[in-house]
């Protein structure tokens, strides 16, 4: 690989422009702007600037086939009600649409619409065409009864499914062509390589070892990914070999590798089956869908078989059962979401060694649904700087398609509590400091250092000094991954 020179940038928080040598995917050396770099012979150079130079950003928790597929389907997020949602269904059905294909929207937040979804009113959007509707949180699905009868399921009168109906009949939606999916797949990484992201971890709801060895094999090269098993799969991960952090192919082993061992315990917030302490305001604690007794026995094989478990909780008492299971097994691992939190459980994350994988763009999502079903209890939802305070280690991810895998977005959420939408921040004290966001969303690199593997990113303005509005939709330059360019801009 051809050496690079980045001349003239500056790191986060410095005011005097460095040259950085980059060589064999290392940094190599860093030294004062202008000064003679040991190159060795021919190599590009890049006119930076002054722009600023920092590691290569992370997304902790994507579902990447769908996220991929999301960007072709029919968005519903700025729907208000049930009725206008079918509306916006009405609205995509043509005349030279195929009278059986199936219309597939995504984003609904029925929880907090002031009228419900029925079967009957979707029917009538429809027009006899299968129509499958997509919660913004995966965990609902509205389908109408064409859609019903094509794929087999059963639904009542509201024309909903939920938590692992929705999970299947989400899968059943991505049945294409690899081909095309993989297709998707790399225009999607294009898109988050342009956003600064360097890898992700995927928890694709289904066992992905051969469709990311396909995608590999087909030329995908934009993102380092982390792929997911989830505790159905264990056993034949287990046959396979696999284990956290194991390449999952020789051929692409420096990109492709097995993350952690995905459990889901309870359901979200924007379903009420998140599973809490204290009963709904419609009734109910939510769901715990799986118990404590089977949790420990997850994870113990996970121990035994070399697997971090990801273990996802949302509600109090689901993430009071995930962390009981972590200490009673003597694992470390990652509690997914840790979205409501009672103040007592705070701690334990630091002393048990668990990480907390969150997203805080829901934060902002989330905020009238949280205020709604936990009300004078939201000083506890995606308390961060509680937890930072508590010593324990915060890894940030947007849960794509469930909010935008832009890490920006998410580091922003995290800082300002806001978005630039006129709404006051909420909770404005749990917000973290800009250098706190970029560890999150760096597995922990905050500076760019010599002998670093050089996945890198080149900002336009100092992301620890930058405005709100700046920094949420920062201008990238560059990314690289080990040494090689993903994204370049016109600009340099």
């Amino acid at each position: 690989m051809t050496p690079l020179v980045l001349r003239s940038v500056r790191l986060p928080g410095d005011t005097e422009p460095v040259d950085v040598l980059v060589r064999d995917g290392l940094v190599h050396s860093i030294q004062s702007a202008g000064t003679a770099l040991p190159v060795g012979g021919d190599a590009e150079e890049i006119a930076a600037d002054g722009r600023y130079l920092i590691p290569g950003l992370w997304d902790e928790h994507v579902h990447a086939t769908t996220w991929a597929l999301t960007s072709k389907r029919v968005d519903l997020s700025r729907a208000d009600s049930a009725r206008e949602a079918a509306e916006i269904v009405g609205a995509f059905l043509t005349d030279t649409a195929g009278p059986n294909d199936t219309l597939v929207g995504v984003g609904f937040r029925d929880a907090v619409w002031g009228d419900e979804p029925s079967l009957e009113a979707l029917d009538a959007a429809g027009g006899g065409r299968p129509v499958v509707l997509v919660s913004h949180d995966l965990h609902c699905v509205w389908i109408n009864s064409a859609a019903a009868s094509r794929f087999e399921v059963t639904v009542g009168a509201d024309g909903l499914l939920r938590e692992e109906a929705a999970f299947d009949l989400t899968q059943a939606l991505a049945a294409l062509p690899e081909t095309l999916v993989t297709a998707w797949m790399i225009d999607a990484a294009d898109a988050a390589a342009a956003r600064g992201v360097v890898g992700i971890v995927d928890f694709e709801m289904r066992w992905n070892r051969e469709d990311w060895l396909r995608r590999f094999s087909a030329g995908f090269r934009s993102l380092r990914v982390d792929v997911g098993v989830y505790g159905e799969d264990l056993d034949a991960a287990v046959a396979e070999r696999m284990h956290t952090g194991a390449p999952l192919s020789e051929a692409s082993a420096d990109l492709l590798r097995v993350g952690p061992l995905k459990v889901i315990i309870d359901g979200s917030l924007n379903t009420r089956t998140a599973y809490c302490v204290d009963p709904y305001p419609h009734g109910g604690h939510g769901v715990l869908s799986v118990s404590e007794t089977e949790l420990v026995d997850l994870l113990t094989r996970a121990k035994a078989a070399g697997f971090t478990p990801a273990v996802h909780a949302i509600g109090d008492a689901a993430n009071r059962v995930a962390l009981d299971a972590f200490e009673q097994v003597g694992i470390t691992g990652r509690v997914e979401h840790a979205q409501f939190l009672r103040p007592e459980e705070l701690a334990r994350f630091a002393a048990l060694g668990v990480t907390a994988s969150v997203q805080p763009e829901h934060a902002l999502d989330d905020r009238d649904t949280a205020e709604a079903n936990w009300p004078g209890r939201t000083d506890r939802t995606f308390p961060l700087r509680s937890l930072l305070d508590a010593g324990a280690r915060l890894a940030f991810g947007s849960d794509a398609p469930v909010a935008p895998l832009d890490p920006w977005v998410t580091m922003s959420a995290a800082t300002a509590r806001a978005r630039d939408d006129g709404r006051e921040p909420w909770h404005a004290e749990q917000a973290v400091t800009r250098l706190e966001a970029l560890a999150a969303s760096t597995r922990g690199r905050t500076r760019v250092e010599v002998g670093d593997v050089a996945d890198l990113v080149l900002v336009d303005a100092d992301p620890l000094t930058a405005a709100d509005e700046v920094f949420r939709h920062m201008p990238v330059a560059a990314t690289l991954l080990a040494g090689r360019f993903t994204f370049r801009s016109t600009a340099l």
